[in-house]
């Protein structure tokens, strides 16, 4: 590390004293950011830790809809995004007037949504998921018919493994649909010793090609545990630093070189430092939409 980003880094640790701050930070974020984050992993996982946190402050190295999940489940603290242009394409496929159209279409169809989408959609929405526990909660509903909001990727992976009917809506992650079976069977040409493992948000066509379909927080517990010693990742680059400095011994291969997601990669640690400096950008949820979203998120809780 050099000296500007070492001054940078111990600036960080003085304000987060001073603010009693917490700085959370998603797996695909920049290497410097998660080395200065207290706690590193998917974006529910650090949602609930700050949920759980004696911080006053959480900044939340990730995305719009994350520090709004924050925002949802801890609503007495002040949460920061350092970069507030740092959104989701994959959340803005859906608007609340749209989904509240499709309803009307499939009255009889439970929505579960998928916590990558705005505040608002999860207000009108039955329960949530995340990658790691869609199958399951969708498997624990008593409904013959789900309306799975928007991510039509995951949604194939759960209708292959429920016998609910499984309506998809049209959205997708861009930097995981990226990825094409031609990426898989050149990654396999390349490291023919290893192992391949994808995420969920993947195409059907190339989940299937995988040898593992792991969230990220799986794909962690997969390379804690397993005995193979190359692995190659199918999600968002910035793992890939994670998984490196967690298991050095271990070799580790991105699938495709599309998979980087830019608005990841729009935090700093000059951004962090300047929010605890400024305490801006703050994000909140308007009380009427927090109570309505919080509701199937602590459903999501309870379902399995």
């Amino acid at each position: 590390m050099g000296e500007e980003k070492k001054a940078m880094f111990e600036r960080i640790q003085e304000l987060k004293r001073l603010r009693n701050a917490v700085v959370l930070a998603h797996n695909y974020q920049l290497d410097e950011v998660q080395d200065v984050a207290d706690f590193v992993g998917d974006s529910f996982e650090l949602s609930r830790i700050a949920a759980q946190s004696s911080a006053d402050v959480i900044v939340f190295c990730g995305v719009h809809f994350m520090a709004e999940v924050a925002a949802i489940l801890a609503p007495d603290r002040i949460v920061l995004l350092p970069e507030i242009q740092a959104g989701c394409p994959l959340a803005d496929m859906v608007t609340l007037e749209a989904l509240l159209e499709k309803k009307k279409q499939y009255p009889a169809a439970m929505v579960v949504t998928y916590i990558n989408s705005p505040a608002v959609v999860k207000a009108v929405s039955d329960i949530c998921v995340t990658s790691s526990n869609a199958v399951s909660v969708v498997n624990s509903l008593d409904t013959d018919e789900v309306l799975f909001v928007p991510d039509m990727n995951l949604g194939s992976f759960v209708a292959g493994q429920t016998d609910k009917r499984i309506i998809l809506w049209d959205g997708y992650c861009v930097t995981h649909h990226r990825v094409r079976l031609a990426d898989v069977a050149a990654a396999r040409r390349s490291h023919p010793d290893a192992v391949i493992v994808v995420h969920p948000e993947c195409r059907p066509e190339v989940v299937k090609s995988a040898d593992y379909v792991f969230s990220t927080g799986g794909m962690i517990k997969f390379a804690r545990e397993t005995s193979y010693e190359k692995i190659i990742v199918g999600t968002e680059m910035g793992l890939i630093y994670r998984l490196q400095k967690e298991n050095p011994h271990k070799q580790f291969y991105l699938l495709s070189q599309g998979l980087i997601c830019p608005n990841m990669k729009f935090t700093d640690l000059e951004k962090v430092s300047k929010a605890l400096e400024t305490m801006q950008p703050q994000i909140s949820v308007p009380l009427p939409i927090r109570d309505l979203a919080r509701r199937p998120l602590e459903r999501m809780f309870t379902a399995v």
